[in-house]
């Protein structure tokens, strides 16, 4: 059930089907109003205007991105625009309207050398395309609307669409043995409480009214931090208790599973400050990966 107010003008959200849409949509009620190609298009700027002047939103929340982390070290152009221009003219256009602006961002403007949980106002060091797409186009919505909110999210999953928690159950149920990274740290987040937030925000901005103060960076991620490799462990573990038998899993290194873009090695992230300014507390990962998981075998979308 949504925790927005029945009553009020429509909430745009763009990236049509993807994990983040997909999952206001469902828990959003029927002021989420979801647009994706090709009614919506950041490779055709004109149709930007057109959807706001359509809609006529009250806020908007920016999910769509070009995500194919490593096509993007080939086929940067159209990350850019995907990842910068895009979501800039987006934003500028929002302003125009006096409208609210939720553009999501990424851990990946990190390079991963910190040695401890990223806070908001440490620098950014992307070391891919994608990540220095997603690092432009977050100070280029800010520049553009006063009323912008960045939200940092990262290693997003969910029951529906293409994401690492359905791939190794997939991979599980037809390998006996699997191996996956064990030395890249970060914070699992579930794209329904990623969701939550979002809407949660929403929520206080709606009763509140909007405060200068609220704009800017934050991080939304899933409390506590684990590895790639421990991630696939919960999740394979949580689908043992559906009847799925637990492969053998094993912890190799990053060199040993070469892509073409570089991940970063330890990008977790604090997110206090999003329950400090606006008192939402992100679930634990493991608690939300046993729900994703339990959902995936109710609903039978392996």
């Amino acid at each position: 059930m949504s925790i927005l107010a029945s009553q009020g003008g429509p909430i745009l959200v763009t990236g049509g089907k993807g994990q983040l849409a997909t999952s206001l949509v469902n828990l959003g009620g029927p002021r989420i109003h979801c647009v994706g190609r090709p009614e919506f298009d950041f490779d055709r700027p004109e149709t930007l205007a057109v959807t706001l002047d359509t809609i006529k939103p009250v806020a908007v929340v920016n999910a769509a991105a070009w995500t194919a982390v490593d096509l993007a070290e080939t086929e940067t152009d159209a990350a850019a625009r995907a990842n910068t221009t895009g979501p800039a003219e987006l934003a500028r256009l929002c302003a125009v309207r006096d409208i609210p602006f939720i553009h999501v961002s990424t851990d990946y403007v990190f390079s991963g050398d910190k040695g401890s949980p990223y806070v908001e106002t440490d620098p950014v060091s992307p070391q891919t395309v994608y990540g220095r797409t997603k690092a432009e186009g977050e100070t280029l919505a800010l520049a553009a609307n006063p009323k912008t909110l960045v939200f940092r999210t990262s290693w997003v999953y969910s029951a529906h669409g293409k994401n690492f928690v359905r791939t190794m159950l997939n991979a599980g149920a037809k390998n006996p043995a699997l191996k996956v990274v064990g030395d890249q740290r970060g914070n699992p987040t579930s794209s329904d409480d990623l969701a939550q937030a979002i809407l949660s925000v929403l929520a206080v901005l709606e009763k509140d009214g909007w405060k200068d103060s609220y704009a800017g960076i934050y991080h939304v991620c899933g409390t506590g931090e684990t590895t790639w490799y421990g991630l696939a462990v919960a999740a394979l573990k949580d689908a043992e208790a559906h009847g799925q038998k637990m492969p053998e899993v094993t912890a190799i290194r990053t060199e040993d599973w070469p892509t073409p873009a570089k991940r970063p090695a330890d990008s977790r992230m604090d997110n206090s400050k999003l329950k400090t300014v606006f008192g939402v507390t992100m679930p634990l990962w493991e608690e939300s990966v046993k729900k994703t998981v339990d959902e995936i075998f109710t609903q039978s979308q392996l």
